[in-house]
């Protein structure tokens, strides 16, 4: 089983990014999971036609309970991903992080990964504030690897300096370390500079560099990655030879 926890900062592409993997994945003929762990809950909406499934933070507060059943917080979208999406606290009110906290351990009660058997597992994961509840895949060892999903600019790059220091301070204990770096572009000035530069300074390596594309908002204006929409667009297969690369680096 392949565990990727996938961080940048808010706004960056770090959800279009995740889903559209997991589809590449799917595509390749690997069972996936996917588990959106911001408050916005808004990570798998591209792979169930835009009817995101109920969060797990929302399914408490209107029952009262934990859910006992998958089907209760999961829904299956394009190619039979699982969709899990954690939420967050009524607005203004508690920690963010402990949705994930929380959502992490009633998939661990319910033995989610023994019971599905996934392929792949991936967490997309918000990097504004790398707070303990945020960190929880680098933590508990949920993940294995970690990808940072950044742009040339200042405020990404700044995002993706905290996400690693965070990784960093774990190393000694064995938790998940960063693969790589997912060049995501906005077409800033001097961008690929900018990002190789960072690269260098951390060590890290680019593992992918994904182009600016309207074909990725016209398909997610309907509900889907580019991959559903069509994967033989250059764009979607950026994303299908990048799903190869992990896979045969990884496995």
């Amino acid at each position: 089983m392949l565990k990727l926890a996938i961080y940048g900062k808010g706004g960056i592409g770090k959800s279009t990014t995740t889903a559209n993997l997991a589809a590449a994945f799917a595509v390749l003929g690997k069972k996936v999971i996917q588990i959106g762990c911001d408050p916005k809950s808004d990570s798998t909406i591209n792979l169930l036609g835009g009817n995101p499934p109920q969060p797990v933070m929302d399914y408490i507060r209107a029952h009262e309970e934990e859910p006992e059943r998958i089907e209760d917080i999961a829904r299956e979208g394009f190619g039979g991903v699982l969709c899990i999406e954690t939420g967050g606290p009524t607005p203004g009110l508690g920690c963010a992080g402990r949705g994930i906290i929380t959502t992490f351990g009633i998939l661990d009660n319910m033995d989610l990964f023994e019971t599905y058997k996934p392929d792949i597992v991936l967490y997309d994961v918000l990097g504004d504030v790398v707070c303990g509840g945020f960190a929880a895949p680098i933590r508990r060892g949920f993940a294995d690897h970690i990808l940072i999903v950044t742009s040339g600019e200042k405020m990404s790059l700044y995002a993706a300096n905290n996400i690693n220091t965070a990784v960093l301070n774990f190393s000694d204990r064995g938790y998940a370390k960063v693969k790589g770096i997912i060049l995501n572009r906005r077409d800033v000035e001097q961008e690929q500079e900018k990002v190789e530069a960072f690269a260098r300074e951390h060590d890290l390596e680019i593992i992918a560099d994904i182009p600016r594309s309207p074909d990725i908002i016209r398909f997610e204006d309907q509900g889907m990655t580019v991959i559903e929409g069509d994967e033989t667009l250059p764009i979607s297969q950026t994303y299908l030879k990048l799903a190869e690369k992990l896979l045969e680096n990884t496995i």
